[in-house]
């Protein structure tokens, strides 16, 4: 099982940037996809972003892209989440997840959330 713990959360104003970090401790050096997924205020958990397990390939929700950049350093097993021009609708509880190569996000291993506030 992989541990995961988000990090850089907070308040910032709309058209601003934040960056997100995700360190992964575990058995790291087994297989896995890691992405950020957000939950806001009385909605569902959504994806956000992604790279396949291998990390040749990145996926975004139509809502991030362009604004949105997801990236790894594996030496240091950490993910990034560089956050720009966000929007009053970006505000919510950010989530690192790893899952297994034949798993799901739900059966995979997530951090304990950080809030995310874009002030209008």
């Amino acid at each position: 099982q992989v541990q995961l713990v988000e990090s850089g959360g907070g308040l910032v104003q709309a058209g601003g940037s934040l960056r997100l970090s995700c360190a992964a401790s575990g058995r790291t050096f087994s297989p896995y996809a890691m992405g950020w997924f957000r939950q806001a205020p009385g909605k569902e958990r959504e994806f956000v972003a992604a790279f396949s397990w291998n990390g040749d390939n990145t996926v975004y929700a139509d809502s991030v892209k362009g604004r949105f950049t997801i990236s790894r350093d594996n030496n240091r097993n950490m993910i990034y989440l560089q956050m720009n021009s966000l929007k009053p609708e970006d505000t919510a509880v950010y989530y690192c997840a790893a899952k297994a190569v034949a798993g799901t996000w739900n059966a995979g291993s997530w951090g304990q959330g950080m809030q995310v506030t874009v002030s209008s």
